[in-house]
């Protein structure tokens, strides 16, 4: 038996989840349009231990998505994650974040495409079979009208996430499917974490850090003119 607690905070979505075996018992989610992280994270954890009647010490490890995602998000979770596992003395997990949304939705055939907005006219992007097998590597691209159209000619492609939105007006292709309403989320994330759990497919806590993919660009405050 294993009791994971899954965090997961790359997006606006702040997710977590309590599953024994990949199994959710409890969940609590926000996603409010704002990056409220660092004030509901952790009573989301206490929530639902207590909904769940689990004591901390009984978890047998602590899963965090680790991106890619908002830089703060991400920091937020892991930092947390790696908090509870120093405290607790339990081992870490990281769930591809693209992997796990992949993961919201089912298809037949054809190809998903997981889209998480990365500002302006860009996203991050990842190319799952039905299967969810990852056909090609995550990048940070900017949206063009010829994009994934390898993909588009001959199959339907299913494009998810907060980035979806963006492409819709860009990615005119008959083959295209938008589906904006999903996020990452804890949910997803549980029988992935399972998964690595059993084969002890852990990361050194000390030296973990999120999967960032593009450099934090801190954009400076423009000067307000004096007032006489």
């Amino acid at each position: 038996m294993a009791i994971i607690l899954n965090i997961e905070t790359a997006t606006k979505n702040c997710s977590v989840s309590i599953a024994e075996n990949g199994a959710i018992i409890a969940i609590q989610e926000l996603n409010n349009g704002n990056y409220s992280h660092a004030e509901v994270l952790h009573p989301f954890i206490n929530n639902i231990l207590n909904e769940a009647n689990i004591d901390s010490t009984s978890i047998d490890a602590i899963a965090v998505s680790k991106g890619p995602g908002s830089y703060t998000g991400l920091r937020i979770g892991v930092s947390a994650a790696k908090g509870l596992c120093f405290a607790l003395n339990k081992p870490l997990i990281s769930i591809d974040t693209l992997t796990s949304l992949s993961h919201a939705i089912t298809i037949e055939r054809g190809f998903m495409v997981p889209l998480l907005d990365a500002r302006r006219m860009e996203v991050y992007a990842a190319v799952f079979n039905h299967q969810n097998q990852k056909l090609r590597d995550t990048k940070a691209e900017i949206i063009e009208d010829t994009s994934f159209l390898e993909y588009l000619k001959d199959h339907k492609v299913y494009f998810l996430g907060d980035g979806a939105a963006k492409c819709k007006p860009i990615i005119t292709h008959k083959n295209a499917v938008f589906i904006d309403d999903k996020f990452p989320s804890a949910k997803e994330m549980a029988q992935l974490s399972f998964f690595k759990y059993n084969k002890s497919d852990f990361e050194d806590v000390a030296y973990f850090e999120p999967f960032y993919l593009k450099d934090f660009v801190v954009v400076p405050e423009k000067k307000k003119k004096p007032v006489f």
